[in-house]
């Protein structure tokens, strides 16, 4: 199937390692024009080289800190100096910190808000004048299977990932008759390194070993598995096409079956 990509531009957040890069890297090879940020240098330039190795593409990486506002503005003025616009938003952030609603005081709650929320809502703000000059645009925005079915010892990312899902909903209504559609993407457990630091959690909290953890995931989804970044990447590639121009508003679940409500 042809997504209709080719030259399209594209901004991926936190694209230095896990989903966002394996998201990129997707988008690059459909032909999108692909900028791409993380909080360090080492790390986006790392899979900026990556991404323009394995796919000839236009690929401008970015360091860019998507809680501070500033910075935000700065890298959407690199992208459209570069590419002269954004059409594809992929709004994406690091999870807070795992743990029970004990460890965590108000300020925690904040600064997780912060991070997934408020940053989807900058990024958000910063390019659709762009996509309503050109009466299209994709933003998708990467949340979780928590933000739909909480998940213990994620009370944080539960929280603040919900509201994301709350501000796209309502955003995807207001900007409809505009070509712009407004999606996110839930992944589930995919084996990135953000499981990785989940696992050290589950050792550290004394309930097992690493092999434990994984099983124990595992048996919990219905194609007894974890999902993969490259899964992952084709579905918000597809959400990016123009064959996915009458879908907006949705949670679109990656996890392979692992949440259970009906909608």
């Amino acid at each position: 199937m042809d997504f209709g990509l080719k030259d399209k531009v594209a901004l991926v957040a936190a694209a230095g390692r896990g989903l966002g890069r394996a998201a990129a890297l997707q988008l690059s090879r459909e032909g999108a024009k692909t900028a791409l940020c993380a909080r360090t240098e080492a790390s986006i330039m790392s899979a900026a080289r990556y991404i323009a190795q394995e796919t000839g593409g236009d690929v401008l990486p970015l360091v860019c800190d998507v809680t501070d506002k500033t910075q935000v503005q700065a890298m959407v003025g690199k992208v459209v100096n570069a590419f002269g616009t954004i059409d594809i938003l992929l709004a994406n952030a690091g999870g807070p910190p795992a743990g029970p609603a004990v460890n965590f005081t108000p300020d925690n709650y904040r600064a997780a808000v912060e991070l997934n929320l408020i940053s989807t809502i900058e990024l958000c703000y910063q390019v659709l004048p762009l996509m309503k000059k050109k009466k299209w645009g994709r933003i998708i925005a990467v949340t979780s299977v928590a933000a739909r079915q909480p998940i213990d010892n994620l009370i944080l990312s539960n929280t603040a990932r919900a509201g994301v899902l709350g501000f796209l909903k309502t955003l995807s209504a207001q900007v409809a008759m505009e070509g712009i559609t407004v999606n996110a993407v839930c992944p589930g457990y995919t084996r990135t390194e953000r499981i990785e630091e989940l696992a050290a959690m589950f050792v550290k909290t004394g309930q097992g070993t690493v092999e434990e953890f994984y099983r124990k995931i595992e048996v919990e989804v219905p194609m007894k598995r974890m999902g993969t970044p490259a899964e992952f990447a084709n579905a918000v590639a597809f959400l990016a096409s123009e064959g996915a121009s009458y879908i907006t508003g949705v949670a679109l679940p990656i996890d392979g079956g692992y949440i259970k409500a009906l909608f």
